[in-house]
């Protein structure tokens, strides 16, 4: 559909002959930038921990200051009971929605390798023996992936089934870091990044584009941090601003702007020409609920994004990876 980039949808289709479809899981993870009772955390995160849509049975009261604190459970055993439940709910919602046929598993809320060994195998196991995969996907930070993590998650690659860690970056200016709380630099990612491959896991990297005071070349920087790393996959998000966190606070003091359509646009088209032509685009929007959505609010669907993208890139007659190495 888009010729412009490599799509994570056609490689899937090379690889599998056909879509493959994520069930997001929320494994009942915290993560260690939030304190015990499940405050804190990135300035950006509102405490849902990006629970896939398809999961979230109860925000219907919440406005855009609820605090959006996730319920986390100690408990081993309601946390597999749970995941159980969710991966009939997930497979039965994009069977009905999509005709989804072939699927993965997405440890996708919080930091999904924050727990002892142990407890992670028999989360990971019990969610794999729920049906056949074509793909398993963790999504976590640098700083929680110890080597025998990463042994673990090896593990599981066979021939019928890749595995991914999908890491955290958001930007590799460390001041940029620092003032969202992320809690590692950029040095500390990189590491992590390359122990990824050493383990022979693939590596889906995750930036967010429009931080305030980041200029065209802080951009610049970290779409390249992301090529020097090798990585196999990039999500790439606008700035969005949640209800309920720091991040908005600061918006609603009026100590920055998001970026309009054209200047995530500009940002979103330059990334890409910068990004290895091999790379698999996975995302190029953030699609926060809009009873969740503080800013901004003007601004089109997922669909009429890329479509606006497609062209732009078209007239421009640029693509993915003509500035690679640049």
């Amino acid at each position: 559909m888009y010729s412009r980039w490599n799509t994570y949808r056609d490689y899937l289709v090379r690889l599998y002959g056909s879509p493959v479809y994520r069930i997001g899981i929320d494994g009942g993870f915290s993560c260690p930038n939030r304190d015990k009772e499940g405050r804190g955390g990135c300035s950006f995160c509102d405490g849902t921990g990006a629970v896939a849509v398809y999961q979230r049975k109860s925000e219907s009261g919440f406005t855009h200051s609820s605090a959006f604190d996730a319920d986390v459970s100690s408990s081993l055993l309601p946390r597999l009971l749970s995941i159980e439940e969710q991966i009939k709910r997930g497979r039965a919602f994009l069977s009905r929605r999509y005709g989804a046929e072939q699927f993965s598993i997405y440890f996708q809320s919080y930091t999904n390798t924050y727990d002892s060994v142990d407890n992670l195998r028999r989360i990971y196991d019990r969610a794999l023996a729920a049906g056949d995969y074509r793909e398993f996907i963790v999504s976590t930070r640098p700083d929680c992936l110890a080597d025998d993590v990463l042994d673990l998650l090896s593990s599981y690659a066979s021939d019928s089934m890749r595995v991914w860690v999908e890491l955290g970056l958001q930007s590799a200016n460390d001041n940029t870091l620092l003032s969202i709380g992320r809690g590692h630099t950029s040095a500390v990612w990189k590491d992590a990044a390359e122990r990824v491959h050493r383990h022979g896991l693939l590596l889906s990297s995750h930036i967010i584009l429009g931080f305030p005071g980041e200029t065209t070349d802080d951009e610049k920087k970290t779409v390249d941090l992301v090529n020097e790393a090798g990585s196999e996959g990039i999500k790439i998000h606008n700035l969005h601003v949640p209800g309920g966190t720091r991040l908005a606070d600061e918006y609603l003091e009026g100590t920055f702007t998001v970026s309009s359509e054209e200047r995530y646009l500009e940002s979103a088209e330059l990334a890409l020409r910068r990004l290895s032509p091999d790379t698999i685009i996975q995302r190029l929007i953030c699609e926060t609920p809009a009873h969740r959505l503080v800013a901004p609010r003007l601004f089109p669907d997922k669909s009429l994004f890329l479509s606006h993208l497609e062209k732009r890139m078209e007239e421009h007659d640029t693509r993915q990876g003509d500035l690679y190495g640049c």
